[in-house]
């Protein structure tokens, strides 16, 4: 009860000053679930009501393609809407839903060149039916139109803001039209700043999708897009309910047995994490390639230290083309194994690992950034100083680019590895004040969420940094805030819990230790943090 009053409050605080529309749209709600007699699962997607004016078949087929959408099923949703055209050629929804299945993961960036330039052609297709549309479905195809015009002279953030725009436009006309105000919320999540840390525009989605996800829990959108709206540490706990009911919403869609894992992961759910990210994965046509959901489950199996897990996982991933996101999902490709390395601390093993060719300049920091920090730690300056250069020189790339967002990951990443550069080459003082301004850098902004956290959190080492230097009291504070962003991770437990030993607080160490022996008890490797952590508490 506590929770829930909690969320109220959070929600009221942030709610708009009109209700939100009406939550039943005109058409009852379809269930999206065809039984076969081949032996394999029903399909479930969820419940979708999308009126439209276009013929019966079309309609039948329009609410099942709109569901896939929704779970961000990109494949079958194109498809799906492809179908709906060619039983009703004169159907202009059926190009919006194109349109908009072209454009991918809103929250993840622009798609790929080409994607953009045929949801364009969708988008202008939709529009050239227009004439026998709704004047609701004209305001559906003008929010397409906003989000896929103008891309040469607009930003892929300037169009989502036209997106936005229109579908408030179309909420304000359509207000009982209860996917105008889903779509719409979800163009509010895609527009929240990721320096934006009080989550405004978060909370100001919630408050309109809770009270729907309450008047209609098995809708695939609504519990999707407020996991998104509560992916952070702050609001995790307000997720919960929607994780764990998305799965069994759709769990005929991959990416709804993935989702889960971001409130998950918020949260330090591990186990929880593992088993959806393993569900996803073999949901996917080739799971091995299901790089996303792998990482994830990669990083959840290092924080239980079951490392032979992990580095199976690492071992058999293998990256295919994905039309959808393009480069982005690279970084889970090459941020498994580099996490590998880093989580263990296995510094000259990181120093050596292989280097992405062909990726994005933020997929190639991945691994400048694990090199540097291996080969800083592991007694190979030179080394490191050449991976610190490589990320100045790709942080100069995306400023040019104007990619402010990862400009700032990567900066921080260069400051991280400069420190403990530094700190090789025994400029202390000078370590410890770069480690900071890289902590204070890299906690200006959110994650994104196509990772499930940092590398190694810059706070995270800047504790092992003071912990080297003798510092014990200063580096507990800076693991215990680092435990504030990324809860339960296993480097800053044992950190907290050793720093809190040397400084002579035995009852805090007593408790960070057990937390830890706890996390780590399916452990199927060999880490020396887990055999401190039962030596120190065998001895009391």
């Amino acid at each position: 009860m506590l929770r829930r009053s909690l969320l109220l409050v959070l929600l009221a605080a942030c709610a708009p000053a009109a209700p939100p529309p009406a939550a039943a749209p005109p058409a009852q709600a379809h269930d999206h679930a065809a039984h076969d007699h081949t032996g394999a699962a029903p399909e479930q997607l969820g419940s979708v009501a999308f009126p439209v004016s276009c013929s019966a078949e079309a309609q039948q087929r329009f609410g099942r393609a709109v569901a896939m959408l929704h779970s961000f099923w990109f494949e079958e949703a194109e498809k799906a809407f492809s179908g709906v055209a060619e039983v009703d050629p004169k159907c202009a929804m059926a190009h919006w839903g194109r349109a908009l299945t072209l454009m991918g993961n809103l929250f993840a960036g622009p798609p790929p060149e080409a994607n953009l330039k045929a949801a364009l052609a969708a988008a202008e297709r939709a529009e050239a039916l227009a004439g026998s549309a709704s004047a609701r479905e004209r305001g559906y195809i003008a929010g397409a139109l906003a989000l896929t015009r103008d891309q040469e002279r607009l930003s892929h953030a300037e169009r989502m803001q036209r997106h936005e725009a229109a579908l408030r436009a179309l909420r304000e006309t359509a207000p009982d039209d209860m996917e105008a105000t889903i779509f719409y919320a979800r163009a509010v999540i895609g527009n929240a700043p990721p320096s934006d840390l009080t989550f405004a525009r978060q909370k100001e989605a919630a408050a309109i999708l809770q009270p729907l996800f309450r008047e209609h829990p098995n809708h695939p959108g609504l519990a999707h897009y407020l996991i998104h709206g509560f992916d952070s540490p702050q609001l995790a706990e307000y997720g919960l309910e929607a994780a764990r009911a998305y799965a069994e919403i759709a769990p005929s869609a991959p990416h709804a047995l993935h989702m889960p894992s971001h409130i998950f992961t918020r949260l330090g759910y591990w186990d929880e994490s593992i088993e959806t990210n393993r569900r996803s994965a073999n949901a996917e046509p080739v799971p091995d390639a299901a790089v996303h959901p792998l990482d994830y489950m990669v990083y959840a199996y290092l924080q239980q230290g079951r490392d032979r897990a992990a580095g199976e996982v690492v071992e058999r991933v293998v990256q295919l083309p994905d039309r959808f996101y393009g480069g982005v999902i690279g970084y889970n490709f090459v941020a498994m194994p580099a996490r590998f390395t880093l989580e263990r601390g296995r510094w000259e093993e990181a120093s050596r690992l292989t280097m992405p060719t062909g990726a994005a300049p933020f997929v190639t920091a991945v691994a400048h950034f694990a090199r540097a920090i291996g080969a800083a730690r592991s007694g190979q300056p030179a080394l490191a100083r050449e991976e610190v250069a490589a990320l100045a020189a790709l942080e100069n790339t995306l400023e040019e680019q104007k990619n402010s967002y990862w400009t700032t990951i990567v900066g921080a990443q260069r400051l991280a590895a400069t420190a403990w550069l530094a700190r090789a080459e025994g400029r202390d003082e000078e370590a410890l004040r770069v480690a900071r301004a890289a902590a204070e850098l890299e906690e200006t902004i959110e994650k994104h969420p196509v990772t499930p956290g940092p590398l190694l959190p810059a706070r995270e080492l800047l504790g092992d940094l003071l912990l080297e230097l003798n510092r014990p009291a200063e580096a507990r504070q800076a693991y215990e805030k680092s435990l504030e962003r990324e809860p339960n991770r296993a480097r800053s437990l044992f950190g907290a819990a050793r720093a809190a030993e040397l400084a002579g607080d035995l009852e805090s160490a007593r408790t960070r230790y057990a937390e830890l022996a706890q996390l780590m008890a399916p452990s199927d490797g060999d880490r020396a943090e887990l055999r401190v952590a039962r030596e120190f508490l065998a001895r009391r």
